[in-house]
């Protein structure tokens, strides 16, 4: 099974971060980490996007804040899938994060999850790998049935307290 890569332009990203590693990690899917930045560090990002894929990897995780430009710089560097996490910092409350990875010109995708989405940019990550791995899509499958089960419980409990009043 591919790897998946999960990259932040600062080690203050990680407390975001560790979250997606976690849920990866909860899917059984390898997982590598680094602090790679687009601007401090833009050839060895550049280098790990172009031989990623040659490394194991299916999807990269990339994640930033303030001008957010390291997914982009990746998705520039690779056809693998880029998922970015917007990371809210500075003054904007993650705003100009948001927008700086989700505009992308065309022919440069980066998928966009919610500021300080790392669960979903994970997940979806996993949805990506999915598609080749059945063992995969039925654990997706599980915890689908898991979260409607816990909706459930939770709306028998709700109109239970109505009923009360």
């Amino acid at each position: 099974m591919a790897k998946v890569a999960v990259i932040m332009g600062s080690d203050s990203d990680w407390a975001v971060m560790q979250t997606a590693v976690k849920t990866l990690k909860s899917y059984g899917v390898e997982t590598e980490t680094h602090v790679l930045s687009a601007h401090r560090t833009p050839l060895e990002a550049a280098e790990f996007a172009g031989s990623a894929k040659d490394k194991g990897f299916g999807v990269i995780i990339a994640a930033a804040g303030l001008a957010a430009h390291l997914a982009g710089a990746i998705a520039g560097n690779t056809i693998l899938p880029v998922i970015g996490v917007p990371l809210a910092s500075g003054g904007l409350g993650g705003l100009d994060a948001l927008l700086a990875t989700v505009q992308m010109p065309p022919g440069v995708p980066v998928a966009t999850v919610a500021v300080g989405g790392a669960q979903n940019a994970a997940i979806l990550a996993v949805q990506v790998l999915a598609a080749g791995e059945p063992a995969l899509w039925d654990k997706l499958q599980a915890n689908k049935q898991k979260m409607a089960e816990g909706v459930k419980v939770k709306d028998a409990n709700i109109a239970a307290q109505a009923a009360a009043l």
